[in-house]
Formats: C-alpha cells, sequence, structure tokens
C-alpha cells in the first residue's frame, strides 16, 4: 500500500429502480495507516456517509443493492482516485455487474472491510473478502 493511502467509505444503493454509490473519503495519517483496522477515521466516514444517505431517503425509498456489504470501507492509493475509482464506480451504476464491481475494488484496494452496526454497540469493521 502507498505510504498515504485514502479510506474511502462506500453505500451501495437502490432508489426507484436506480442504483446509486454515494461516497465519503479522507486521507489516513500514518499511525492510522499502520493500525490494524483505522476505528477512528472509519466511525467518522461511516457517519459522514450514512448522513447522505440518510438525505437522500427525501426522494424515496432506499435499499442495499448487496445486503450486508452494501457499505464497505476501502483503502486506496492516492493515484486510483482520480481514475480508477470513478470508473468502476461508473461501471457499477452503468451495469449493475456486482461481481465486476467486488473484483476490481478488490484489486485496488489495500485493505478492505464491511461496515455494521448492533444495537448498543460502535460500527463494527469485519475484514472483506470477495
Amino acid at each position: 500500500m502507498a505510504e498515504s493511502p485514502y479510506l474511502i467509505a462506500l453505500a451501495l444503493i437502490e432508489q426507484g429502480g436506480s442504483r446509486a454509490l454515494p461516497l465519503a473519503g479522507r486521507s489516513l495519517k500514518a499511525d492510522e495507516a499502520v493500525a490494524d483496522q483505522p476505528t477512528q477515521a472509519a466511525h467518522g466516514l461511516a457517519l459522514e456517509l450514512l448522513l447522505r444517505v440518510w438525505q437522500r431517503s427525501d426522494n424515496g425509498p432506499l435499499k442495499r443493492a448487496c445486503g450486508v456489504e452494501s457499505l464497505l470501507l476501502v483503502e486506496l492509493a492516492m493515484e486510483r482516485l482520480p481514475e480508477d475509482l470513478p470508473a468502476l464506480k461508473a461501471a457499477w451504476l452503468n451495469s449493475g455487474d456486482t461481481e465486476a464491481f467486488r473484483a476490481g475494488l478488490r484489486a485496488m484496494a489495500g485493505r478492505a472491510w464491511t461496515m455494521s452496526i448492533a444495537k448498543f454497540q460502535p460500527v463494527t469493521l469485519t475484514p472483506w473478502t470477495v
């Protein structure tokens, strides 16, 4: 992984028969990049992303597009952000090919987790494998 990876939270959702993939991201500090899990950064990104998703609900009901794998956290090299991630996002939005999206994201990600939460518990990061 690059020296200063970028952390991205993604939500794969459906709304009104259309797919959407909102995301939030930030660069990781050196100590966060070497930690087992970027927990503090992940919690902030999860909140930001889910607030964006919640705001979308004004336009109609939302549905997770990929079940438990609909809310992801991935670590990417900065070089992947300007071209690779937008191309992968556009391909999924146009085709809905979840397997191709997973494979493409996995190929470019350093580490990845699914995000979930249980009642009275903090956000849980579970290592994500394709």
